[in-house]
């Protein structure tokens, strides 16, 4: 089992961080193209912890965030848990996920509410990784392309701004095989309740020109103009007014949501997500228990083959898309 420490060097590889000190303009760009640049463990923690930083960093004013080739991001690595979610053996936790290698510590066992909620609990923190842009007092802009899927899309809907290529999907391959995430209660916020619904309850992703639409999604342009369109947006952030004025601008609207309950959302999804093993199948055939069930193949095996079941404009995969 790898440590911390081997997630947090490989990690480096492929999450890398740059900084403008003239235009106060830093990057952090995905950068794992085999996997479509999935995020693992140490990826969503190095990712956590960049922006931590960069908060606090005198040099930085605005943040961009963006993926190397053609995607933003397909979301979790789903293989790196192997069968921890669903059908976890004696002795199996989370404790690497928790930054947690103390010997000493006894993570809760299988069988428990804790053996998961432990973990969904921990996702409505900043520093797991998962909405640390919603605690950063700076300018946050995501460049989105391609696949906008699941982690990734839990940063797009806490950014400050999204610029869009044309070509973008946005949605959760969870709403298929658990029918939550992490960030719904943003989500909810950003693309409205009706809009909401739909993607919630058909697991289909959303196009760039819908989440525009429905003002999830401030620009959105050909593929080919995306990086100058994104440029566009951080210089303009970067010469309006001081860091200072920024600052005090983004704790506004941080109040604005958590008057609006960000925060109770994230927990309140935490304790739904906790609840999975509680969730009883409907038939023989469910994704989870019917032949070839997410209980023997393993998640990512099981959405991408349930992605067949849905018309082509429906599915998540690109290819798919294609028919």
């Amino acid at each position: 089992m790898k440590t911390i420490a081997d997630h947090k060097k490989v990690a480096e590889e492929h999450v890398r961080y740059e900084k403008d000190k003239a235009s106060k303009i830093a990057t952090i760009t995905f950068s794992r193209l085999d996997k479509h640049n999935t995020a693992t463990i140490g990826m969503r923690a190095r990712f956590g912890e960049l922006v931590f930083r960069a908060n606090i960093d005198d040099d930085v004013k605005v943040l961009v965030i963006r993926g190397e080739g053609d995607n933003l991001g397909s979301g979790g690595d789903l293989d790196e848990h192997g069968d921890l979610y669903l059908n976890p053996q004696p002795g199996d936790g989370f404790l690497v996920d928790l930054e947690i290698e103390d010997p000493d510590v006894k993570y809760p066992p299988p069988g428990s509410f804790r053996y998961l909620h432990g973990l969904t609990d921990y996702y409505a923190k900043a520093r797991s990784g998962n909405r640390p842009l919603q605690e950063f007092k700076k300018i946050s802009i995501i460049e989105a392309k391609g696949y906008c899927y699941g982690w990734h899309f839990y940063q797009c809907a806490d950014a400050d701004i999204i610029v869009s290529s044309d070509d973008a999907l946005f949605g959760h391959p969870s709403f298929r095989y658990a029918g939550w995430g992490p960030r719904m209660w943003q989500w909810l916020e950003m693309v409205g309740l009706r809009r909401f619904s739909e993607m919630l309850f058909t697991g289909r992703p959303f196009t760039a020109d819908e989440m525009y639409n429905c003002n999830f999604v401030n620009s959105v342009v050909p593929r080919d103009q995306l990086e100058a369109e994104t440029a566009k947006y951080a210089h303009a952030c970067s010469i309006t007014r001081p860091t200072d004025v920024v600052v005090a601008q983004k704790t506004f609207i941080e109040a604005y949501k958590q008057y609006r309950g960000e925060y109770m959302g994230s927990l309140l999804t935490g304790w739904l997500e906790g609840m999975l093993p509680l969730m009883k199948d409907d038939g023989e055939n469910d994704v989870n228990l019917g032949k070839g069930s997410t209980f023997e193949q393993g998640i990512g095996k099981v959405v991408k083959g349930h992605d067949q079941n849905y018309t082509p404009d429906w599915r998540l995969s690109k290819k798919g898309r294609q028919g």
